[in-house]
């Protein structure tokens, strides 16, 4: 087997083989025209110039498209290219899934509570007085001096079941009679006479409950001189 060895004088490196040198073979080399390299020089050129013309192209509409959209409230996904509506616009456009529900204002329940509270005492009677709103939320208690402790659970649960079928708690209480399951079975319901509704136009937009009177009779009659304000 032939052995392989590098002589380290003189720039051209020498092999030996079984005791003969051979000069190496010089490296080839490669003629390049001056013609050939600029003309491969422009053309790199002019096809690194048409990259940038249309990178600058597709920048100018990526910008005019986010300028309109500035300005129309339109956001552009640049990357998937596709536009959706702006939330404000979408509020807009589901509002007419949105049910306005009236109801009793809080002045108009400090008037009504007012003018019960102030015919209770004209009367005599020392009572609570609960005014709700449709929802059957408490607006206004008044609770009178020496009022009995019971008489603002009887008041407001008067008022929700007033404000909960549209009509005076003395017209349901004839709907609770009998065996078996009746109205007065609903949580928070009270099927005394005392509450009753608040309504305009035919639509009950709160209540008024009162308890304290001698009578359910005295208490509805209270409770009915605090609608009348409202009227």
């Amino acid at each position: 087997m032939p052995s392989v060895r590098q002589v380290s004088g003189g720039r051209i490196n020498h092999l030996m083989y079984s005791g003969w040198i051979r000069r190496a073979m010089p490296a080839p080399q490669v003629t390049t025209r001056l013609e050939d390299v600029t003309s491969t020089r422009t053309s790199n050129q002019r096809s690194t110039a048409m990259i940038n013309v249309r990178r600058r192209a597709a920048l100018g509409l990526i910008a005019g498209a986010v300028g309109v959209a500035t300005v129309t409230g339109v956001t552009i996904n640049a990357n998937a290219a596709e536009s959706t509506v702006a939330p404000g616009t979408a509020a807009v456009a589901g509002q007419s899934a949105v049910v306005a529900n009236p109801s009793l204002d809080i002045d108009a329940a400090l008037r009504a509570a007012e003018a019960t509270f102030k015919a209770a005492e004209k009367g005599g009677h020392r009572v609570t007085v609960v005014v709700l709103d449709r929802s059957g939320n408490v607006q206004v208690q008044l609770k009178g001096d020496g009022a009995g402790p019971q008489t603002a659970e009887s008041a407001k649960r008067k008022a929700y079941t007033a404000a909960s079928f549209g009509q005076p708690t003395s017209a349901l209480a004839g709907r609770v009679t009998g065996q078996g399951a009746t109205l007065r079975d609903i949580p928070g319901t009270l099927f005394l006479a005392g509450g009753v509704p608040v309504t305009v136009d035919g639509q009950v937009v709160g209540a008024i409950g009162v308890g304290g009177a001698p009578s359910g009779d005295l208490d509805e009659q209270y409770a009915t001189t605090g609608t009348a304000t409202l009227r």
